[in-house]
Order: structure tokens, then C-alpha cells, then sequence
């Protein structure tokens, strides 16, 4: 059985309530309670008198292809496994696996280890799987390998979600592609969430899009037609139709600190998911690492192709979050829908996102500068900074 978790004077911070100082109690996995006080014991006792401490709920990552070493495309249980107990630092508590364009044969490997895979207790939870290609555009490649992106075909999508356990939870594609249109109508039909990414699509064709059923935008900005006055493109389309969440690589290198508080002025936290996009150097030295069998150059900043191309990135969430708010100026309560609630809600994750009694017991405690002191995955201490003791058994 789980220990029982007592969090005391904290400010609790939810996406929809007001703030306010209060104590949670965390049972068998679950938040059974959040009020202004609890008289309660538990086996862990963590108080944050004087600390002014805030927890929110965890960060859930949509779009995450590497970390600590590990990449999703390895197709080894180790991978996820190293991936799922790297991320709690940062303080993901959930994921979705992202392949990225590789040989059939590749990504099929990939999605039936995914298919398999469940994290232990102290690891961030694999909550599905995001499919980033190979049904893109050949003139928005960015790091997918040119030579592998094919047409939409329903049916070898249905192939590769049977192999996944139907794990796909979200498929990033180019809607103006061959067949494209009627990719996003059998693929949603089947509640799948489709993505427009690495598109060279018109306005005209993103309504299109629109209209057979896609709802997300991969990676605002990147790899994607770009807004012109008399064709407002994937750009324009994601940033003034209120039907499209976006994701966005808030790690002012993807994105200009402008561009991040355009995103936020334009859409509202509420239709804005911060994502990581980072493959598996994450965590680790500058250096060469792989991806996709190709070389890419990391420094302290970013991750680079030898072409110069950026290949996804080394960004953590809790940085995006300190970023998002340097740039915005927004609430606790904007952070939380931008880095959990609107996840939650747009992959139909209806125990995540939240602090609420019933709610799967996934937290993260951050000081006043936004920085991780503790996550919680599933009512399991996951990640202690170092050097703090601030909790004690009853």
C-alpha cells in the first residue's frame, strides 16, 4: 500500500479556482482531500511553513522524443524506462511517447515497445503515444528524414495503432498532403486527436483541415507555412481560429520571446500547451548525439544538425514555465492550464490536470521562483531537489 501524504500551509494553485493557502492529503494514490486545513495524520508529513511553496499540478508533456540518454525510437523497454525516471525532476509526472519519421519497419518497432510499457511508481507516467509523421510535408521536413515521409494511409495507421495497444493518442501530419483530408476523418472518427505539423498548408487548406476534424498545431511556428498578409498559412490559421490548441517550444530559441507572448496574447492559456520537443541529450553534456541515425551538434542551448537545422531541443518544463512567465507576465493559475489542465483535458485524461479530490495524485512543489522542489507521481514521492529534508514521517 501507498504511504499517506500530508502537504501542509501551501499554496495550492488550480487552473479554474483561486489560489489559497491549504493542505492536501494524499491517499493510495489519489488526492482525497485539499482544504484551508486538515487535521490529519500521514506516514509523510510535508510542511511548508515560511517556505512560501506552491503546488501545482503535474506537468504533462505532449510532444517529448528523448531525454537522459534514452529516445523513444531505440524501441527498448530501458529507453522509456530511463526517459520515465529522468522527467519527475523536471517535474513531468506524464507523457506521450513521441516516434518522429523513420523507416516503417522503425516505427513499428517503436510503437509495439511502447505497447508494453508501464512506469514504476517513482517515474512519470507514458499516458500514450504521439505520432510525429511520417505523413508530413517534404517541404517542412525540419529533422524528419526527407527520405522517409510517406503519404497519410489510414491503413497503415490502423496497423501501427493495433501494434501500439492503441496507445496513439495524437498523430502530427500535413493535411494538404495526398489524401490528407481523408487521413483527418477516419483517424479522428476513431478519437484520435490529429495534429497539423511540419505543413506547408494554405489558409484554404487548413480550413479544410478544420472542417474534417483536426484540433492541434505541432510546434507553433516551426516547421510550418508562414503567416503572409494575403495567405495566412499554418501560422496565421493557428493563431485566430479558437478551434486549434497549440503546442509551443517555449525555449526562446524555437520561439522569439515575442513570438511566446504573441502565442499568449492571441490565443489564451487556454488554448496554448507548453511541450518540451526534446530528444535525448536532454540532461546530459553538449556534445554529438544521435537522432534518426543522424548527428546532432548540442551546446548549453540548443541542438543543432550539421545543416544548422534545429533538431528538436534540450528544453525541461520547468524552464518553459519560468520562460512563458518571464515573457508573459501571467498567473500560477495560466501556468497551470498552459502545463497540465489543457493536456489533460485535450487527451481526455480526466483524473490529470487538477487538484481535486479524486484526482490521481500527481503534484509538483515549486518555490517562489518557480523552480522544482518536489514531484509527486501518483501519490509516490518521484523527485527531491538535493539538500532538502523538508518532510518527516508521522
Amino acid at each position: 500500500m501507498k504511504k499517506t501524504i500530508l502537504i501542509s500551509n501551501i499554496t495550492i494553485a488550480d487552473s479554474v479556482e483561486k489560489s489559497f493557502i491549504g493542505d492536501i492529503l494524499l491517499e493510495d494514490g489519489k488526492i482525497t482531500e485539499a482544504a484551508s486545513s486538515l487535521s490529519k495524520n500521514a506516514d509523510i508529513h510535508i510542511d511548508a511553513s515560511g517556505k512560501n511553496w506552491t503546488v501545482v499540478p503535474g506537468f504533462i508533456d505532449v510532444h517529448i522524443h528523448g531525454a537522459a540518454g534514452f529516445d523513444v525510437m531505440d524501441a527498448t523497454k530501458e529507453a522509456l524506462s530511463g526517459m520515465a525516471s529522468a522527467l519527475p525532476r523536471e517535474g513531468t509526472t506524464c507523457f506521450l511517447a513521441t516516434t518522429m519519421t523513420q523507416s516503417k519497419e522503425a516505427i513499428s518497432k517503436a510503437l509495439q515497445n511502447a505497447s508494453f510499457f508501464q512506469a514504476e511508481e517513482t517515474q512519470a507516467e507514458m499516458v500514450g503515444i504521439h505520432l510525429e509523421g511520417p505523413f508530413i510535408s517534404e517541404k517542412q521536413p525540419g529533422a524528419q528524414p526527407v527520405e522517409h515521409i510517406t503519404p497519410p494511409s489510414e491503413a497503415l495507421f490502423q496497423k501501427w495503432q493495433k501494434l501500439s495497444g492503441n496507445r496513439i493518442k495524437l498523430v502530427t501530419m500535413a493535411p494538404e498532403t495526398e489524401s490528407g483530408i481523408h487521413f483527418i476523418e477516419q483517424v479522428t472518427a476513431d478519437g484520435v486527436l490529429v495534429s497539423i505539423g511540419h505543413s506547408d498548408g494554405t489558409w484554404q487548406e487548413m480550413q479544410q483541415a478544420l472542417q474534417a476534424g483536426a484540433s492541434h498545431v505541432t510546434h507553433l511556428y516551426n516547421q510550418m507555412s508562414p503567416f503572409h498578409h494575403r495567405d495566412p498559412g499554418v501560422v496565421g490559421t493557428a493563431l485566430t481560429e479558437d478551434r486549434l490548441s497549440v503546442e509551443i517550444i517555449a525555449d526562446f530559441i524555437h520561439s522569439h520571446p515575442k513570438s511566446v507572448e504573441l502565442a499568449f496574447r492571441q490565443k489564451g492559456a487556454e488554448r496554448l500547451i507548453l511541450i518540451t520537443d526534446a530528444m535525448r541529450a536532454k540532461g546530459l553534456e553538449p556534445g554529438i548525439y544521435d537522432l534518426a541515425g543522424q548527428d546532432v551538434l548540442v551546446t548549453e542551448t540548443d541542438a543543432r544538425l550539421q545543416s544548422g537545422a534545429l533538431a528538436g531541443s534540450i528544453l525541461t518544463m520547468d524552464t518553459a514555465l519560468r520562460n512563458v512567465q518571464s515573457c508573459t507576465g501571467c498567473s500560477i493559475s495560466e501556468l497551470v492550464a498552459m502545463t497540465s489542465a489543457n493536456a489533460a483535458k485535450e487527451l481526455g485524461l480526466s483524473n490529470k490536470g487538477s487538484i481535486r479530490a479524486g484526482k490521481d495524485a500527481d503534484l509538483v512543489i515549486l518555490d517562489e521562483s518557480l523552480n522544482v522542489q518536489m514531484t509527486i507521481c501518483r501519490g509516490t514521492i518521484a523527485y527531491i531537489k538535493e539538500g532538502h529534508h523538508e518532510y518527516r514521517n508521522s
